[in-house]
C-alpha cells in the first residue's frame, strides 16, 4: 500500500470519528441550550453570523489552500508571508463590519445588531493572527493532531456556553462560547508544530502565488457565502426571529451528514488529489472513483434512515417550541445528497487547479435561491421557501458536472447508480415507517400556518 493511500485512510478514519465525537457534543449542548434559551436568540446570533460569515468570506484569497496546494507551501517564507496577509485581512474585515452593522440593523428592523454583530466580529480579529500551523499540518495531512485541536477547542467552548446559559439564559452565552473559542483557538495554533513559529513577512512572489490561485477562490467563496446564506438572508425578512431561530436548528441538524463529507473533502481528498495531480486523468479518475464509492455507499444508507427517523429525535427531545423543525430537517436532510455528491468532486476540481467552477457554481445557485425562496414562499409559505433551500443548489451540481467532464474526471454513471441506491433505501424505510410502524409521514407534523403564502416578502 502506498504511502499516500495510508495516509488517506488513516486521515479518514480520524476524519470520521472526529465528525462523530463533534456531532455528539453539538447535538448534546443543542439540547440543553434550547431548553435554557428562547428561540428568538438563536435567530438573532444566527441572523448576525449571516453577515460576519459574509465579510469573511467576501475577502478570502484561499490562504490555507494555497498552502496546502502550493509547491513552496512548506517555505518559511511564503508561510510568514500568508500569515501576513491573514493578519491583514482581518483587521480589513473588522472595518466592514462596522460600516455595515448600522444598514444591516435598519433593513431588518433590529437594533441589536449593531452592538451584536461588532461584539462577534472581534473574533474575526483574533482569528487573523492564528498559526499558519492547521494549514501545514492539513497539508501533511496529519489529522490527528487537527482532530484533538478542534475537539479540544469545542469541548471547552461549548461546556463555557452552557455554564452560562445555565446562570444567565441570555444571548451573552452563546457569545462566550464563540469568544472562548477563539482564544483558545489563537493560543494553540502557535503550538502545534514546535520549532516554527509565524512573523511579519513579505514575499513578492509568495504573494504573487497566493493571488494568483487564490482569485478564483476569492470569487468562489463570495459567491458561496451569497448562496450558501441567501436562505437566511432572504428569510430574515419573511421568517419572525422565532421562526427562523427554528429553521437555524433544523438546518444544523439536517446538515450533518454533509459535515463529515466537507470535512473528508478539505482533510483527505483535496491534499491526497493534490499529491496525485500529475497522474494521467484517467488513472486518477479511476482513483478518486473507487475510494469515493466506498466512502458514498455507507453514506446513502445511513442519509437514508436520518430522513426517515430524525424527526422523531427533535418530536421527543425538543421542547414544544422547537416542534416546526421535525418538518423541516428531513427536507433539508433529503437535499445534502446531491450537494454531498457535488462536494466531494469540487474537491478534486480545486486540487488540480481548476477552482473557476466552483465560483460558476455557487453564482448559478446564488441566482437560483433568490428566484426560487421567493416564489416557492409565495403559494407554499414555510414549506414552499424549505424546499426551495433543500434544491438551491441543483445548479452546483450541474456546472461541476461539467467541469469534471471537460477535465476527464467525469464520474456521473457513479453518481445514477449511488443515487438510484440511495432512493431505493429510503423508499424501503419509508414504507417500514408508514405500513409497519404507523409513524406516518416526516412531514406529517406541519401546520396549516406554514402552507398559508402570506405576501409580505420585502416589505
Amino acid at each position: 500500500m502506498s504511502s499516500e493511500k495510508k495516509l488517506a485512510i488513516k486521515g479518514a478514519v480520524w476524519t470520521i470519528a472526529s465528525y462523530g465525537s463533534s456531532q455528539i457534543i453539538r447535538f448534546a449542548s443543542n439540547l440543553i441550550l434550547t431548553r435554557l434559551l428562547l428561540p428568538e436568540l438563536f435567530g438573532l446570533v444566527g441572523l448576525a453570523y449571516v453577515f460576519i460569515t459574509g465579510i469573511n468570506l467576501f475577502s478570502d484569497i484561499g490562504l490555507g489552500p494555497s498552502i496546502i496546494q502550493n509547491k513552496r507551501g512548506d517555505d518559511p517564507q511564503f508561510l510568514n508571508t500568508a500569515w501576513t496577509m491573514q493578519v491583514i485581512r482581518s483587521l480589513f474585515i473588522f472595518i466592514c463590519l462596522i460600516a455595515i452593522t448600522l444598514p444591516v440593523a435598519s433593513f431588518y428592523g433590529e437594533p441589536r445588531l449593531q452592538w451584536l454583530i461588532p461584539v462577534i466580529g472581534l473574533n474575526s480579529v483574533m482569528g487573523g493572527f492564528n498559526s499558519t500551523a492547521t494549514s501545514s499540518l492539513n497539508r501533511q495531512m496529519a489529522v490527528k493532531k487537527i482532530v484533538i485541536f478542534e475537539l479540544g477547542i469545542q469541548i471547552v467552548s461549548t461546556a463555557v456556553m452552557v455554564v452560562w446559559a445555565w446562570f444567565d439564559p441570555s444571548i451573552w452565552a452563546i457569545l462566550a462560547g464563540g469568544f472562548t473559542a477563539s482564544v483558545m483557538e489563537l493560543v494553540w495554533s502557535h503550538f502545534l508544530i514546535r520549532g516554527k513559529s509565524n512573523r511579519f513577512a513579505w514575499d513578492k512572489e509568495a504573494a504573487k502565488e497566493i493571488f494568483s490561485y487564490g482569485k478564483w477562490i476569492f470569487l468562489s467563496t463570495a459567491l458561496f457565502f451569497l448562496c450558501s446564506q441567501a436562505d437566511r438572508l432572504i428569510l430574515g425578512k419573511i421568517f419572525t426571529l422565532t421562526m427562523l431561530g427554528i429553521y437555524g436548528i433544523a438546518f444544523t441538524l439536517g446538515d450533518m451528514p454533509r459535515q463529515i463529507i466537507i470535512a473528508i473533502s478539505g482533510r483527505v481528498i483535496f491534499p491526497s488529489i493534490s499529491m496525485l495531480a500529475d497522474l494521467p486523468r484517467q488513472e486518477l479518475r479511476a482513483k478518486i472513483l473507487k475510494n469515493r464509492k466506498l466512502i458514498l455507499i455507507p453514506l446513502a444508507v445511513g442519509l437514508a434512515i436520518f430522513v426517515t427517523f430524525g424527526d422523531q429525535l427533535i418530536l421527543t427531545l425538543y421542547r414544544k417550541e422547537y416542534m416546526a423543525a421535525s418538518w423541516m430537517m428531513p427536507i433539508l436532510a433529503l437535499g445534502i445528497w446531491h450537494t454531498t455528491l457535488h462536494n466531494m468532486m469540487g474537491s478534486c476540481l480545486l486540487a488540480v487547479g481548476k477552482s473557476q467552477y466552483a465560483a460558476m457554481g455557487n453564482l448559478v445557485t446564488f441566482l437560483n435561491l433568490c428566484i426560487t425562496i421567493p416564489v416557492a414562499y409565495h403559494f407554499k409559505g414555510n414549506l414552499g421557501a424549505v424546499i426551495a433551500v433543500a434544491l438551491g443548489d441543483l445548479p452546483t451540481y450541474g456546472v461541476t458536472n461539467y467541469g469534471l467532464w471537460r477535465e476527464g474526471l467525469t464520474c456521473f454513471w457513479q453518481d445514477f447508480q449511488l443515487t438510484a441506491l440511495f432512493v431505493g433505501v429510503l423508499a424501503t424505510l419509508i414504507w417500514l415507517r408508514v405500513a409497519v410502524l404507523g409513524l406516518g409521514l416526516p412531514i406529517d407534523t406541519i401546520s396549516p400556518m406554514d402552507l398559508i403564502p402570506i405576501n409580505q416578502l420585502f416589505q
